[in-house]
């Protein structure tokens, strides 16, 4: 399957106007009688492994690379494959990223630098203060934005169970490397994903010895745990697009998100909206050039599901992921396209990949 070719356009007059607001409640809807905390099992790709009701069963993304690879595609080179799995590396070989305790070294402390700082706890008598505190040392480890709210439980997974002491979540975003996804389906799009997961997994350990180091606990998480976009929503790092991402107003989709569950004490971020949900309505870009007709183009959001994958209860364009997942084994590797094409992405990248009619 061969991918479209997106023509470059300098029409501003496509790209979305961004006004951030801040209202109390975040922009997302949820019919509470419906919801339910989601179960990982029914995770894409936990579902290759047990549920042999649909196509993608005991189907991995990797099966024809080396296929792939010999037919010379532009994008889909040798090199671009050792670069996309090199970007993995952080994210996979270091269990450290996704502690829930302190993080053990391999280094031999000497009396002078051996101080155990989470034997004590640090009096937060300013909550704001901290969370400026907060906000500073993720962006010093590599975090694109921070938001900082109250965990919302119904976003932690069926299956997982943390103490009610933790009762903020600290949400991070990282930006992916805009030319690397504006190569995308192809690899050089996946290596940009990979840095931005192995980013997330540097920023995630710092962050929790951090709080550790104050005294409180911490529990860092990726993808596992909970819920990553709601949170983001909750925390106002964005919005919720048609493509079943998070959208920011400095980075659009370009971004992997990260969160930190802690019992350290701090002041809450309000939601933002800067009008996602009417510019998805009349966009629909992503539907268009998505390559397997996995996001809706319907005209609005609903609270129908599409798959198994979905979590019903919130009103939005549900995502075929089981298509989206079919398409990476026919690729060899993962997919951006709904990234690149999205005019928030393009307004951030200082690009416009865009025709001038395609809205």
């Amino acid at each position: 399957m061969t991918s479209r070719n997106i023509k470059v356009s300098k029409q501003k007059s496509k790209i979305p106007k961004i006004s951030v607001r801040n209202p109390e409640k975040p922009s997302y809807v949820v019919d509470h009688s419906t919801l339910r905390r989601f179960s990982q099992k029914n995770i894409i790709f936990e579902r290759v492994m047990w549920d042999s009701s649909w196509r993608g069963y005991k189907k991995m993304y990797d099966e024809k690379v080396l296929d792939i690879v010999t037919r010379g595609k532009h994008g889909y080179s040798r090199v671009d494959f050792a670069l996309a799995y090199a970007s993995w590396i952080i994210h996979d070989a270091f269990e450290g990223g996704f502690s829930w305790t302190k993080i053990k070294t391999y280094k031999i402390s000497i009396d002078t630098v051996g101080i155990d700082w989470t034997k004590t706890r640090y009096e937060v008598d300013a909550p704001n203060k901290m969370s400026t505190y907060i906000k500073r040392a993720a962006n010093l480890f590599g975090a694109s934005l921070v938001g900082i709210c109250k965990l919302n439980r119904d976003w932690l997974y069926a299956d997982v169970d943390i103490p009610n002491k933790f009762e903020n979540a600290i949400v991070m975003a990282v930006e992916m490397d805009a030319d690397g996804i504006a190569a995308s389906p192809a690899v050089p799009a996946a290596a940009a994903t990979g840095v931005g997961y192995s980013k997330m997994a540097f920023i995630l350990a710092g962050m929790g010895e951090f709080i550790r180091n104050l005294g409180y606990e911490a529990i860092q998480c990726g993808n596992d745990t909970a819920l990553s976009i709601p949170l983001a929503i909750d925390a106002g790092l964005g919005e919720l697009g048609r493509n079943g991402l998070l959208i920011t107003p400095q980075y659009g989709p370009r971004v992997r998100v990260c969160k930190i569950f802690t019992d350290l004490p701090m002041e809450h971020d309000n939601p933002v909206e800067f009008g996602v949900k009417q510019f998805c309505k009349k966009c629909k870009l992503c539907a268009k050039y998505c390559e397997t007709g996995a996001i809706s183009m319907a005209d609005e959001p609903s609270f129908e599901v599409v798959c198994r994958s979905n979590n019903p209860g919130a009103l939005k364009w549900y995502v075929d992921v089981e298509r989206c997942y079919l398409f990476w084994c026919e690729n060899g590797t993962d997919c951006s396209t709904c990234i690149k094409v999205c005019p928030y992405n393009v307004a951030s990248a200082g690009k416009a990949n865009l025709s001038s009619e395609e809205i």
